[in-house]
């Protein structure tokens, strides 16, 4: 998730910005060791943690191949999308990339109009001129990784309060960041990363590209096919992908968009496999994934079944029908909406999965034997209570604490910050008042996709769930407003704020640019209202600062205990959209008495079809190519003479979101596929992994490639491609 734009938003619990899934921990006299499958590994470490396994299992690449800075490598060929909200992959040597649709979406849908509507027909460019600029789109590659835990723990000691050992953290880490630049390029980015519940530091360096261009694009019947009601489900049966390209000065260097720049050469690319897969092959992911809270306690399992998905759940459900009913009233709505919508369901479906699943798997009784397991280890020895004895005791009573407090952060997330879109254009107003251009800038993008009734029902709504289910003390002061000045009524309020707000009419926001001051600012109803809520998350954050002080400091020792206990085991960090790297192996599995297929067809893709039905249209075009079996050299023969059209397949990688996008690589090193997705029976996977259940869903690069070439006809990208048969 990305949505933060001011500072006292950024310090928002990591927990409530998570995105989260499920694993099922196996304990006896020991915790479980990891299964070969399950980790997110920092690929710097792979030559020490995990080649033997790999080459084992099949991995034809040494080390270095995977992770060098010498060297390109596979690293090198891996993207991450707007600082990591998803992953690509480059394909040709003149910067073109491959990720998902739905991580194109919001380009898809921002070029779309009633008339040229992208989402619905598709995009292609056949030539470089075609190729739309997409000027707040970033592509950033991993330079560097360096383990820099000595330097930073050499400034710590035990006798610190949490705070002084927090900022001591921020200044070390700003000196090595400061230096990582200083010594190489002057636009790299530098940042040091916590791992481990702050119990280990990386320094990672990157490089950021800000000309993407997008190239291509399949119809939402085709990219989005199955939409909410495939989602997280298999089988599937999606061509989720879209194209781009990096373009950059003609030296090389990153640059903002310019006719003169050049298309971006890469050190790595990765050649494409049209040999196809099979059950056990080996296979890898690289990306980026966003969060997961794998060493989560049973208390905070707890907490986020009853806070963070149930409120999910309840006030995107009341947000979505107020959507989609406007949508399918207007063709214009349904483009303005149409990214915002999908953004919306995708996790409130998964809140859904992953309730269930954490039921289900029973794994707040799991996590509570694991504390046991490592309580006791703690206790049967002085010095190890000495160090270790507080944190469980810190964990339980900090959740305790704080739990009213995170179910009213929970409810303002939703209801307002995510709730009408003006909010989120006032506080970009509030930090950007002194710059007519970027307000000009930023105003023609929200107010092409505002549709005022749709944000005023959203408001109405929001406002009166949060007065209904929250407490009289956490109610912001525009409440009291309504009571003094609209006789208690939220739609009398509503009427006034959206008939004369700045930010609910683009004439008066232009009247504003022309002559912007703190006071029409401050005067505005709209800005009140945005600034009321913000001093109630003010508040609510004074409140739980030292509280979160405990809850850090709990799991930081927890942790620190269970690295120490099972020091003879490798371990992978919780992700936090640094690069990673999974491996394992194609297959498929067992849900209940089911049995859930490798591999998904194209003839199953024409049996979901239903013309009444937006999620399960198909276009003429692909069901002409599907009658002819007019697959190309794309299709894979079958046993009988005959062939079929391969869509998806399934491996047991492990990935959550941010992973969307990344490439799936075979034991040579070439793409076979697109991740976008888990499965509904592991959709608690993100806080406990289980291995006989957990599956990435995989976009096979064969069904890309015969979309490309044999639906949109784009000869001239397929011959960028290095493709191997």
């Amino acid at each position: 998730m990305r949505f933060f734009t001011i500072k006292i938003l950024l310090i928002m619990t990591k927990k409530l910005l998570a995105i989260l899934l499920i694993f099922a921990l196996t304990l006896g006299n020991t915790i479980q060791a990891h299964n070969d499958d399950e980790g997110m590994w920092l690929p710097f470490l792979v030559q020490k943690l995990n080649m033997k396994k790999m080459q084992k299992m099949g991995l034809k690449l040494s080390a270095d191949e995977i992770y060098s800075i010498n060297t390109g490598s596979l690293k090198d060929a891996v993207i991450a999308l707007d600082h990591g909200s998803c992953t690509g992959e480059l394909v040709s040597k003149d910067g073109l990339f491959l990720t998902n649709h739905h991580c194109g979406y919001g380009e898809i849908q921002a070029h779309s109009s009633v008339e040229h509507d992208y989402l619905t027909d598709g995009f292609w460019a056949y030539s470089r001129e075609q190729e739309l600029v997409n000027p707040d789109k970033t592509v950033s590659f991993l330079i560097s990784i360096e383990d820099v835990t000595d330097k930073i723990n050499a400034k710590l000691t035990t006798a610190m309060t949490e705070d002084e050992r927090e900022n001591m953290i921020r200044k070390v880490s700003k000196d090595l960041e400061d230096l990582a630049v200083k010594n190489s390029k002057s636009w790299y980015e530098a940042e040091v990363q916590p791992f481990f519940k702050g119990n280990n530091f990386y320094l990672f360096v990157y490089e950021t590209f800000k000309d993407v261009r997008l190239v291509g694009a399949p119809p939402s019947s085709i990219g989005k096919y199955g939409a909410d009601t495939d989602n997280w489900m298999w089988p599937r049966h999606t061509g989720d992908f879209s194209m781009f390209r990096i373009y950059c000065a003609p030296d090389g260097s990153p640059a903002a968009y310019a006719k003169e720049n050049v298309p971006y050469h890469p050190k790595h690319f990765l050649p494409i496999s049209l040999k196809g897969v099979k059950k056990n092959d080996f296979a890898m992911i690289m990306g980026y994934p966003g969060s997961t809270t794998r060493y989560m306690t049973s208390w905070g399992v707890q907490q986020t079944i009853d806070n963070e998905n149930t409120i999910r759940i309840k006030l995107r459900g009341m947000k979505q029908d107020i959507m989609k009913a406007d949508m399918d009233a207007a063709a214009n709505v349904r483009i303005m909406y149409a990214s915002k919508y999908s953004q919306s369901t995708n996790y409130y479906k998964y809140s859904i999965g992953q309730n269930l699943g954490l039921k289900n798997l029973n794994v707040v009784a799991k996590k509570q034997a694991e504390e046991k397991l490592i309580g006791d280890w703690i206790n049967k020895n002085k010095s190890r209570k000495e160090k270790y004895g507080e944190a469980l005791g810190l964990i339980q009573n900090a959740i305790a604490e704080g739990d009213k407090y995170d179910k009213v952060r929970n409810y303002w997330f939703e209801a307002f910050y995510l709730g009408p879109d003006f909010v989120r254009f006032a506080l970009t107003v509030s930090r950007n008042i002194d710059n007519a251009e970027v307000l000009e800038k930023e105003a023609a993008d929200y107010f092409k996709d505002l549709n005022l009734s749709t944000d005023k029902k959203i408001f109405i709504a929001m406002a009166k769930v949060y007065k209904e289910d929250i407490d009289a003390e956490f109610l912001p002061a525009f409440y009291e407003t309504i009571n003094q000045n609209f006789n208690g009524s939220i739609e009398q309020y509503a009427d006034s704020l959206y008939s004369k707000s700045i930010f609910t009419d683009k004439t008066r926001f232009a009247e504003f640019i022309k002559n912007a001051s703190q006071e029409t600012l401050q005067n505005d109803l709209g800005m009140q209202f945005t600034m009321s809520v913000i001093q109630t998350y003010q508040g609510i954050y004074a409140q739980t600062a030292e509280i979160e002080s405990r809850l850090n400091k709990g799991e930081r020792l927890y942790m620190a205990a269970r690295l120490e206990m099972e020091k003879k085991k490798s371990h992978y960090p919780d992700a936090n959209s640094t690069m990673r790297l999974t491996y394992g192996t194609i297959g498929d599995y067992k849900a209940g008495d089911k049995q859930m297929p490798l591999q998904t067809y194209l003839d199953e893709y024409m049996a979901k079809e239903d013309p009444n039905n937006e999620e399960f249209v198909v276009s003429p075009k692909l069901k002409e190519l599907y009658q002819k079996a007019d697959y190309g050299q794309y299709a894979e023969k079958q046993t009988d003479g005959s062939v079929k059209m391969p869509i998806c397949y399934i491996t047991n990688n492990d990935i959550t979101g941010g992973n969307s996008g990344s490439p799936s690589i075979n034991a040579e090193g070439q793409l076979i596929g697109i991740a976008f997705d888990g499965n509904w029976e592991a959709m608690s996977g993100d806080i406990a992994y289980e291995p006989n259940l957990q599956r990435t869903i995989i976009a096979d690069i064969r069904f890309v490639l015969f979309v490309i070439d044999k639906y949109a006809g784009a000869e001239n990208l397929i011959k960028e491609l290095t493709l191997v048969k």
